[in-house]
């Protein structure tokens, strides 16, 4: 249901968000992922289920709370994280320690489908959206090349991830505004904010170390020009994926091109024996 006086709507645009939601997986081990003392001898893998912005970019401005629903066995299977709350936190922390989307820690043996719903900021009028997604513990892949590549990927880490898209369609003015001011490079205070605390300094750093990296803006739909380590989604990746779907279909194409001239070879064939036997 749309908010009281939530104003007009912006007609005839459309405002997309680009975010990640998913799962990384590691199986605990002596040296960099020791089991936690009070987890139970049969958890073989640490896990974090989440939802952030692409390149770590904020997205509590647009998204405020998100509900994980995790398998019934695990306690306090509903999980419910508020942005308002996160960000308070993030205040007094250091920006690297800083939260930078929703996200849920854990420890387990098993697989199973975690239930993901996004509620947006009032402003915006939109009902809340459900996602799905199957927690990976164990490498996966189409191939087993690409099953190798996880195995070997150097971390131990399964990562599965999805891009997403977030559409909204006509926003109401109010949040159009919302959505359309302030974007600015990463690590940079909101306008008219300023910082607090330990972290105030650490902004302007964080800012020009990322200028020089190339993230980014905050506040946009921009994604990354190219792929790096620990950010798979980038417009060369748009573009492989492109060009793998194009090959995939001019080999669609090429074989039903086969298949019809040897369907009408047959014909040909079967037409000839009709024929014979007629004589």
């Amino acid at each position: 249901m749309a908010p009281v006086n939530a104003g007009k709507r912006v007609k005839g645009v459309q405002i997309h968000r680009p975010f990640i939601y998913g799962t990384t997986a590691r199986p605990f081990n002596d040296t960099d992922n020791v089991r936690p003392p009070g987890v139970p001898a049969d958890h073989t893998h640490s896990w974090t289920v989440f939802v952030k912005g692409v390149e770590d970019t904020e997205i509590f401005y647009w998204l405020r709370r998100v509900q994980f629903k995790l398998h019934e066995s695990i306690p306090n299977h509903l999980r419910t994280l508020d942005a308002e709350t996160i960000s308070k936190e993030n205040e007094t922390k250091p920006p690297s320690k800083r939260q930078k989307g929703f996200a849920v820690h854990e420890t387990g043996w098993g697989e199973f489908e975690i239930t993901i719903k996004l509620y947006y900021d009032s402003k915006s009028g939109e009902k809340p959206q459900t996602l799905y997604h199957h927690l990976r513990l164990h490498p996966y892949g189409r191939t087993e090349a690409e099953k190798e590549a996880m195995r070997n990927n150097g971390t131990g880490e399964v990562v599965a991830w999805t891009y997403e898209e977030q559409l909204f369609n006509e926003p109401y003015e109010e949040f159009y505004k919302i959505l359309t001011t302030g974007a600015r490079d990463k690590g940079t205070p909101a306008p008219g904010g300023g910082g607090k605390g330990k972290g105030k300094g650490g902004k302007v750093a964080a800012a020009e170390e990322n200028n020089v990296k190339g993230d980014v803006k905050e506040r946009s739909a921009m994604i990354p020009l190219q792929t790096r380590p620990g950010q798979p989604f980038s417009r060369e990746a748009e573009q492989l994926e492109i060009k793998r779907i194009r090959e995939g279909e001019e080999k669609v194409q090429d074989m039903i091109l086969q298949m019809t001239r040897s369907h009408k070879a047959k014909e040909a064939e079967l037409a000839a024996l009709k024929e014979a036997n007629a004589a």
